[in-house]
């Protein structure tokens, strides 16, 4: 009896066998076109960096990009991942990336204690096992490796759950997402019965989108869709006013001591609403009136939806986000520390030389434009210097929003006078004082998004650097 029962256990096993390779086949084709996910811990503190893997997920929509940008043509960002075939190595997906955790490392309180960070990184579909490799880049400006895993489609233990689905809004669709730049605006902070209000505010911010070069010309180049989850109370935490609010997607202001910066650290959460939309970009609308925003490349901005400056916050954040630009300000105080040593920025919009033949944008430069460009730097550093103590005084009698509105508009009109008046107002040069710092970088012109809250628009070299993704994004420079 003991060998008959052998007997039929081993003519089990490859039945089995082929049950589970029919299996792994039909998972495979149900995954075929879809986005993948690797959900991963991201630690730090004191002499340490340490990176563990949470989930592997497949999401319920296609892969938004284009075949053709797959691979990023320039090297970007504080990180980049990389997707590689197992057996031959070869580079089948690249993105550049910043994160919170890099931006936390800047700060004070990480040479004091760790912290832990929840990330994500978002790739096509693999055929087949895969690397998946995390690079960090240098005080130099060179990669090096940091993390490697492997990925493999036929592991029943790849997620493929739907999270609870949400109900999409096409705020503005020009064609296939595979053809298209994806933007998706999240709400956070609103409640069911604020959904029509959110809805206004999401096509508010579009249009203003619409209006600034270079995405006023790219217009059809572009979808933008919405999603907003109801909250249980209106509006999100700001703890330095002891406002404490649980929002589906977990916006907050004073990240990192910061009473404007507004971020999300639950980075699950979202990526489990945002799945329900096809997008490369996320701009978060918080349902608060106070000024703030953020904005980190590849990750998502944020905009306080309902400030008199949402308009201005909603772009500058957003080119943060879309192409990595740098701010170009340098007074308004900030929560990172400077850096040691001063290397070349990667971002393309600010440089640390003024040798004609190594900035960045040197061709877009006149040749009798003299660099560094003149400017008036003095002038608008003791203006600047007597807003910034007032700002901080509002702040701290907790004075209403209109109030340092106001002050905003005093400052917008003193530096539009100041700045038409300049010399080289319209050229494009090297402007001394970006990057958070007066002295060791600058600038393309004197004026840009990224420097004030003026009426500008984008400089030339933003303006490029968005043309560039856009084109990489749906495939126009494979054309």
């Amino acid at each position: 009896m003991m060998q008959s029962k052998l007997s039929r256990s081993a003519l089990c096993f490859p039945a089995l066998f082929l049950v589970l390779a029919w299996l792994s086949m039909q998972m495979a084709a149900q995954d075929a076109h879809k986005t993948w996910r690797l959900d991963y811990f991201h630690t730090g503190g004191p002499g340490l960096e340490a990176f563990s893997l949470d989930r592997v997920v497949v999401e319920p929509l296609a892969w938004p990009g284009h075949p053709s940008g797959n691979i990023e043509p320039r090297e970007t960002g504080v990180y980049r991942f990389e997707i590689r075939d197992t057996s031959n190595h070869l580079l089948l997906f690249s993105r550049g990336y910043s994160s919170i955790f890099g931006e936390w490392t800047s700060t004070l309180e990480a040479g004091d204690f760790n912290r832990t960070f929840h990330e994500s990184l978002r790739f096509p579909a693999p055929a087949g096992p895969v690397e998946v490799v995390i690079n960090k880049r240098d005080p130099k400006g060179i990669f090096h490796q940091v993390w490697r895993t492997v990925v493999d489609p036929k592991s029943i233990f790849i997620d493929r759950a739907s999270p609870p689905k949400q109900a999409v809004v096409e705020i503005e669709r020009n064609g296939d997402p595979s053809e298209k730049v994806d933007i998706l605006l999240l709400g956070d902070g609103y409640t069911a019965k604020e959904r029509g209000k959110f809805v206004k505010d999401a096509r508010r911010l579009t249009e203003t989108l619409f209006r600034t070069e270079p995405f006023k010309s790219r217009r059809k180049d572009i979808n933008v869709w919405a999603l907003c989850p109801p909250s249980a109370e209106s509006g999100v935490s700001r703890p330095s006013t002891g406002v404490y609010r649980t929002t589906p997607i977990g916006a907050t202001y004073d990240v990192f001591g910061s009473e404007r910066y507004v971020l999300t650290m639950e980075n699950r959460a979202m990526r489990e609403i945002a799945c329900w939309a096809p997008y490369e970009f996320v701009e978060i609308l918080v349902n608060n009136e106070t000024y703030g925003g953020g904005g980190i490349y590849n990750l998502f901005s944020t905009v306080a939806a309902g400030n008199d400056w949402a308009n201005y916050i909603f772009v500058h954040e957003f080119g943060h986000h879309m192409a990595g630009l740098a701010d170009e300000y340098y007074t308004s105080p900030v929560a990172y520390q400077p850096p040691s040593e001063i290397v070349e920025p990667w971002e393309p919009n600010v440089t640390a030389t003024t040798e004609r033949g190594m900035i960045k944008w040197k061709d877009l430069i006149g040749a009798t434009t003299p660099l560094p460009t003149p400017w008036p730097k003095e002038e608008f550093e003791t203006f600047s210097r007597g807003i910034q103590e007032r700002r901080r005084q509002i702040r701290a009698e907790r004075r209403p929003e209109s109030v340092m509105s106001a002050l905003f508009r005093e400052e917008q009109e003193h530096e539009m006078k100041l700045f038409g008046a300049a010399p080289f107002a319209s050229a494009i040069g090297a402007f001394q004082g970006a990057n958070y710092d007066a002295k060791a970088f600058y600038r393309p012109q004197v004026d840009c998004i990224m420097f004030t809250r003026n009426e500008v628009p984008f400089c030339a070299a933003c303006n490029r650097a968005l043309s560039e993704v856009m084109d990489w994004v749906t495939g126009k420079k494979a054309r």
